[in-house]
């Protein structure tokens, strides 16, 4: 049960006479109705009521929605209600609208808005006195409610689009705020015959009036407003504790994936076998490639140089079967482009797919892209396209979510396209599907104007623990089954 349920279960027991128990040495509220009455027509007298409010309209049967115990008596709200009546401010005044209110929890706001009167807000007229009710009758709103419990720096005028109800001697505005807090007052004023209006329904005051309420005894309405004192507090500590797991929850998936990520590039994930060879074989072979490479003048002399990482700038222990290494001696990276906007001849008759990070999902694939570029560009603007199988990573703003390529396609300046030198069987590069967005954002990166950023350089120098090629196939293997499980777990 979420605290919202537990809530109104409570305020719902309140208004139903359950909540605490009934004393029947307690004097009957059709007496304490009796002498509302008697105050309305004192105030009738005094001439601060008309004689129209005098008028009560009888209660039907049909209209009961649920039982109340003996003692207590249904009232239309206008009979145990009255207010102020409005008035144009003519000084400066303390304004009370729906932004004065916090409506999570249903309190006055602490900072006053006063305003003189020749800048009042025409719907700035209903006087309110401190005990009031203020209740906003707009359904999108209707929790906008608070109880007026302070004094005001300026006379308070509220707007026009609340309820003030001053409750008659023997009725306690706690009680009836619990009323109009509960889900059955709830239903009755968001009932579609209840409430008008198109932009912002609104619950008309001869509706609103016309509400029943359950009316206790005075010293019951005491024992539940005490009740509802002691339970609400609990209810909102439940709450709080209610989000915070929630939180938890959510992010608990996330973290799990972490936390086996971080295993993995430490050589904790899967047992090593002294039967693989080292990782130092697969360098070699690396190594191999790119001197073919640059003989084949597709890469220059400098990148087939291998420049140790010194001992201290290791950030964690890997086991001696691996070996740490820089990402650019093990992968070629190429960078995106973006065509200029404003050249249509690049974008018109798009023939090509072209990725953004939004095209990119956490671990996924690409498949289709929100955009595509011409031949045109093709031609001008592109070197090569990423073929099948190639894996991408972010490095701006969003730095590192990975995703492989399922189909052809160039990609813009903020993703990078990284082809292993040497890869059996995608090993190396599903290995780095999975890592790199932890290994990402342990490189040297700097504050971008929304985010973080990579560059071409601390991309290249993206510190990389190598297992040996059949360790990169458990890890990839595990990683996958655990995945699995908490994507299942966590639906």
């Amino acid at each position: 049960m979420t605290a919202e349920q537990l809530r109104n279960s409570i305020l719902q027991e309140a208004i139903s006479g359950r909540l605490v128990p009934q004393d029947p040495n307690d004097e009957p509220a059709s007496t304490l109705l009796q002498h509302i009455r008697e105050e309305k027509a004192w105030l009738v007298k005094e001439g601060k009521l008309k004689k129209k409010d005098l008028v009560e309209t009888p209660i039907a049967e049909d209209e009961i929605p649920f039982e109340i115990p003996k003692g207590w008596v249904w009232a239309r709200l206008k009979t145990i209600v009255y207010n102020h009546g409005q008035k144009t401010p003519s000084n400066k005044f303390s304004y009370i609208d729906i932004g004065s209110i916090d409506n999570k929890r249903q309190l006055l706001n602490p900072k006053e808005t006063i305003i003189e009167a020749i800048d009042a807000p025409s719907r700035a007229r209903k006087i309110v006195v401190e005990g009031d009710i203020v209740y906003s009758t707009v359904r999108p709103y209707l929790h906008n409610m608070a109880i007026i419990d302070k004094t005001f720096a300026e006379e308070p005028i509220a707007s026009t689009g609340f309820a003030v109800f001053s409750c008659h001697t023997g009725l306690l505005n706690k009680y009836l705020f619990a009323y109009l807090l509960s889900p059955c007052f709830d239903s009755y004023a968001n009932d579609g015959d209840n409430a008008k209006g198109v932009a912002y329904p609104a619950i008309n005051d001869d509706k609103l009036y016309k509400a029943i309420v359950p009316l206790p005894p005075l010293a019951e309405q005491k024992r539940i407003v005490a009740k509802l004192e002691e339970l609400l507090p609990i209810v909102d500590q439940y709450g709080k504790a209610q989000t915070e797991l929630d939180q938890l929850n959510a992010a608990l998936p996330s973290r799990l994936k972490q936390s086996i990520l971080q295993e993995a590039i430490s050589g904790k994930l899967v047992p090593q076998d002294e039967n693989d060879e080292p990782a130092s074989v697969l360098l070699e072979q690396i190594q191999s490639e790119k001197q073919r490479l640059a003989k084949e003048k597709v890469l220059k002399t400098k990148d087939i140089v291998v420049t140790p990482i010194p001992e201290d700038e290791l950030p964690f222990d890997i086991p001696e079967t691996w070996s740490w290494c820089r990402l650019g001696e093990l992968a070629f990276e190429r960078m995106g482009k973006t065509p200029p906007r404003g050249e249509s001849e690049y974008w018109l008759n798009a023939k090509y797919p072209w990725v953004s990070i939004s095209d990119m999902k956490d671990y996924g694939h690409v498949k289709t892209t929100k955009e595509g570029v011409s031949e045109i560009a093709a031609q001008k603007v592109f070197r090569q396209i990423s073929p099948i199988g190639s894996l991408l990573m972010s490095f701006k703003l969003t730095v590192g979510r990975t995703a492989i390529l399922d189909i052809e396609a160039y990609h813009n300046e903020a993703i990078i396209t990284i082809q292993p030198y040497v890869d059996k069987e995608y090993a190396f590069r599903n290995y780095l599907f999975y890592v790199l967005p932890l290994l990402a954002n342990l490189g040297d990166s700097k504050d971008a104007i929304k985010g973080k950023t990579l560059n071409s350089t601390s991309l290249y120098n993206l510190y990389i623990p190598l297992p040996p090629l059949a360790e990169q196939q458990r890890i990839v293997a595990k990683i996958e089954e655990l995945f699995e499980q908490i994507d299942k777990i966590s639906k």
